[in-house]
């Protein structure tokens, strides 16, 4: 229990400073966005390869992480058909459907994975899966429908190779893989850039918030109510089935996957939205309602299977 209240509480002060920063307009009127970039184009990428390029890439290949993976598709696929039939347009409901299934595995995960389920380390597969192919597609999906004018067939073919995301993630990839050590001084200053990323969007956030109505009203409603339920509700339940009737996974293993499936959505979907100015109101109340939400889930998980 500790755990998954350490977890909330840090991002809560975060997010909550970057809320009194807006309210009193101390980053001035484009402090967001100038967040929002530093996060996107710098902070982020850095963060990415230098988490993956001292990663095991064999934890990809773990049972549990198909687990993981099958009931993140299985929720972001129920969103997008519903995306489809009414209509929300390719980017809202990419947006959408990225909040319904990818997890807050970073700057939540860690914490919790660390105080609840005893290893750091089980939540590095989940990290790896969303950072090397869920981003790169859905940045990808995002470039390509809202790009504007139609681009050459070579421009849309190596669009992940000029996101900074992908980029960041993609070479982090390529020197694990190749078992290459970064040498120190190249490291330490990429690590010093890193370490803004998860401030940044969590302040970032939390300046969003100011004048906001509250999450789930408006034109969003309906999408962010849909949204947030698969995430909290939907996606650790499809995890606990899948792994118990269809993976034969039993005791810890099932607690370790179910506790995973049911962090909140991730604070960088926020970024990736108001990058592409696309959704963002979707992403900010989706995000708040699922990490509401996930605070008596993960304590009834931890209840019920710890």
């Amino acid at each position: 229990m500790r755990g998954v209240l350490t977890g909330f509480a840090v991002i809560a002060v975060v997010v909550a400073t970057g809320y009194v920063v807006g309210r009193r307009g101390r980053l001035g009127p484009e402090g967001r966005q100038v967040l929002t970039r530093l996060a996107f184009h710098v902070a982020t990428p850095a963060l990415l390869f230098t988490t993956l390029a001292r990663a095991d890439l064999s934890v990809l290949l773990s049972g549990r992480l198909l687990v993981t993976a099958l009931s993140m598709a299985i929720v972001a696929g129920a969103f997008a058909a519903v995306g489809a039939v009414r209509r929300w347009g390719v980017g809202r409901t990419t947006i959408g459907a990225l909040c319904s299934g990818y997890v807050n595995a970073g700057n939540l995960g860690i914490p919790i994975a660390v105080y609840v389920l005893g290893d750091a380390s089980l939540v590095a597969p989940v990290l790896l899966f969303q950072q090397v192919l869920v981003t790169p597609i859905a940045l990808t999906v995002l470039d390509l429908s809202l790009g504007g004018e139609r681009k050459p067939l070579w421009q849309r073919l190596t669009t992940p190779l000029r996101n900074p995301m992908a980029v960041g993630s993609l070479s982090g990839v390529a020197v694990a893989a190749a078992g290459w050590t970064v040498p120190g001084p190249v490291l330490a200053p990429l690590t010093l850039i890193g370490d803004m990323s998860v401030p940044a969007v969590l302040l970032a956030f939390g300046i969003s918030l100011c004048g906001s109505s509250l999450p789930g009203r408006g034109g969003d409603r309906s999408a962010v109510v849909l949204s947030a339920s698969l995430k909290s509700l939907v996606q650790p339940l499809a995890a606990w089935v899948l792994a118990v009737g269809v993976f034969g996974l039993r005791g810890t293993a099932v607690f370790e996957v179910v506790v995973t499936s049911a962090l909140p959505a991730a604070q960088n979907l926020f970024t990736y939205a108001s990058r592409y100015r696309v959704a963002e109101n979707l992403a900010r109340d989706s995000i708040l309602l699922s990490t509401v939400a996930s605070v008596p889930v993960l304590v009834a998980v931890a209840a019920l299977l710890g």
